[in-house]
């Protein structure tokens, strides 16, 4: 098939020299104009760590596309950079941005007619924004992760050093807080943590979304777990960009890569490998997109029904770097395979089905990463769907990171993010407590703020770290570790049963029965959302307002309609 299928109305013909020529006056030759155009869809910025190095990698890119016979045109897009933003006003703007990532992405390439296109993210919200793009675009696309940071290195007394990631820091500022540690500590901390470019290095959103990415079959195997840094990492991207080209003359379409089955086959890897639970919001996205069913309860399914394997961080000890030098996705899948969690005959962006890439598996001997199935972490996955009278239509828990899977305890009720970090920090939280963050949901926030702020600081307060449970109608950061219950829906501003929690309220995590429980009558329960009313806006006018006007239920994705 001519691979320049969708630009022709763009460029070609005598009616087209108007076009063609403010082409040229860029750079564009005219041979240029007359082959493939290929779009490459930048996250770049210099504000943060995960995608200040894309230019690099965009560069590379675009060469390989040139080699392959189509011609590249670059552009940009948004991002946020959720660790930065964590636990200020600004976060709210990090769920936003991935409305806003698909929107620009989807704009410019309908307003372009691109034959092709190549999306390059770094940050958590990237990931599934480029992926939502591609799927309403419905021509040839791969998304690109920009990689992993390289761990940080951390001086120990006895002159050694312990690999450390940015959860390190956050932990560290609990600890701070605590008085556990001193101004001297905490700077080493933060000096340390991030010696370079790329993306959060343990199992974390990004790693997460890059890695189901993989097994949704949208970004290539192997080239995306190559660290940020490597000295592969131009060799891998100009082979991304070649691969596009591949795409375009085999009409390889997202709608013919990203199936039912292959949304299973990234769920299967997320709960196998301890991901982030933003991936139950991510995935339930995407699919709508797709117009394919999908529910939290398919999570929860085959969570049940898969090991949990891969010992990475924030519950495990190893990090990004280490899972690719262990064998990456393509060992995963392997194992996934063997166990027959995931179908093999899903096709892949590099034309080649899900089971050819695990055939193409290289094991480290003797690697501890990615574990095999006589020696799995947990023998259910990492997450777990929540109901019961507080969250009717839902809510996720991580159980990757912790052993505890029956709570009760008093509430402590708190209306935002900031009122709760307050009072950790001030030292008024007991052990036992469940804290109950509100009014953090979709509308609520708007934009559902991630809290790793207030978990980091719990876990580095040692009295509370095992003992306290969290839930909020909120996110929660894939660096969270520990008892904590977000997506809680419907969420408080919507007048969901979160809203009638009281202070000193009885709340009982039982995750054998999949019930997060008010402890309190139904008939109170109705009492109190008869008289409850819903707070202002916190935003009545710009992009905040317009998402707040539109966002759906975080159990359906958190999507824009």
């Amino acid at each position: 098939m001519n691979p320049k299928k969708y630009s022709v109305p763009l460029t070609e013909g005598p009616s087209r020299a108007a076009a063609r020529s403010y082409l040229r006056g860029v750079g564009f030759s005219k041979e240029d104009l007359h082959k493939p155009i290929i779009g490459v869809a930048n996250t770049w910025t210099e504000i943060g760590p995960c995608n200040f190095h894309l230019r690099d990698v965009a560069a590379a890119v675009k060469q390989g596309i040139r080699d392959a016979g189509g011609t590249p045109m670059e552009f940009n897009t948004v991002t946020i950079s959720d660790g930065i933003t964590m636990g200020t006003e600004g976060m709210k703007a990090s769920l936003i941005s991935r409305e806003v990532i698909a929107d620009s992405i989807e704009l410019v390439a309908r307003g372009n007619l691109f034959d092709g296109i190549v999306c390059i993210a770094g940050c958590d919200k990237n990931m599934p924004g480029t992926i939502m793009a591609m799927a309403r675009l419905d021509i040839p696309g791969i998304m690109l992760y920009g990689g992993s940071i390289a761990p940080g290195r951390l001086a120990q007394p006895d002159g050694t050093h312990k690999d450390i990631t940015i959860l390190n820091v956050f932990e560290g500022m609990g600890s701070h807080a605590a008085g556990k540690i001193n101004d001297e500590q905490l700077e080493a901390l933060e000096a340390a943590a991030c010696p370079g470019p790329g993306a959060c290095g343990g199992q974390f959103t990004a790693n997460t979304m890059a890695m189901a990415g993989e097994f949704l079959g949208i970004s290539p195997f192997n080239l995306t777990g190559v660290p940020a840094m490597s000295a592969e990492k131009a060799s891998a991207s100009r082979e991304a960009g070649r691969m596009i080209l591949d795409l375009c003359r085999n009409d390889m379409r997202p709608s013919k890569i990203l199936t039912r089955q292959a949304l299973e086959n990234a769920i299967v890897a997320v709960c196998a490998s301890g991901g982030s639970t933003n991936a139950v919001l991510h995935l339930i996205a995407i699919a709508r997109e797709l117009g394919i069913p999908l529910d939290m309860n398919d999570f929860d399914r085959i969570s049940e029904h898969t090991p949990f394997i891969c010992d990475l961080s924030p519950g495990g000890k190893y990090v990004a770097k280490d899972y690719q030098d262990a064998g990456g996705s393509r060992l995963l899948a392997k194992r996934l395979l063997e166990k027959g969690l995931i179908s093999g005959d899903s096709i892949t962006v590099s034309g080649k089905t899900l089971a050819e890439e695990a055939a193409e598996a290289v094991e480290t001997p003797n690697q501890p990463v990615i574990r095999t199935w006589d020696n799995p972490l947990k023998p259910t996955g990492g997450l777990v769907i929540m109901k019961g009278n507080l969250s009717p239509e839902g809510s996720v828990i991580k159980v990757a990171g912790h052993e505890r899977i029956f709570h009760q305890g008093i509430a402590r009720v708190f209306d935002s993010e900031d009122l709760c970090h307050a009072a950790v920090e001030a030292g008024k939280i007991n052990p036992n407590d469940v804290l109950v963050i509100r009014y953090e949901g979709p509308k609520g926030g708007p934009g559902m703020r991630e809290m790793l702020a207030v978990t980091a600081a719990i876990k580095g307060i040692p009295e509370l770290s095992e003992t306290v449970a969290l839930l909020t109608d909120g996110r929660f950061s894939g660096a969270t570790r520990g008892l904590m219950c977000g997506h809680v829906a419907p969420e408080a501003f919507l007048g969901g049963p979160i809203a009638a929690v009281h202070e000193g309220d009885l709340i009982t995590f039982d995750i054998p029965n999949r019930e997060l429980r008010l402890e309190v009558a139904p008939e109170v329960i109705a009492e109190r959302l008869s008289t409850w009313k819903a707070p202002e806006p916190r935003y009545k006018r710009g992009v905040f307002a317009k998402y707040a006007n539109s966002v759906s239920s975080a159990s359906e994705g958190a999507i824009t309609t």
